[in-house]
């Protein structure tokens, strides 16, 4: 069986180097002002490939096979 070393934990946070300096608000609201921009890129792509894949099922897959019954 292995042996557990319990020690005390020290978080990377805690060291000042870690830590981002603080900005004002005005840097905060001027860095947040666009929104996530990237993200809603990222999403749209995303949705658009789905949409894409779709369409090449029901075109390619489903409307050669006809009608069911």
């Amino acid at each position: 069986m292995s042996e557990f070393h319990v020690g005390t934990h020290h978080s990377a946070a805690a060291s000042p180097e870690h830590v981002a300096a603080p900005i004002s608000a005005d840097a905060a609201a001027e860095a947040l002002r666009h929104g996530p921009r990237g993200a809603l890129v990222v999403a749209a792509i995303a949705v658009a490939l789905l949409l894409v894949g779709w369409l090449a099922f029901y075109f390619l897959l489903f409307l050669p096979r006809g009608d069911v019954g």
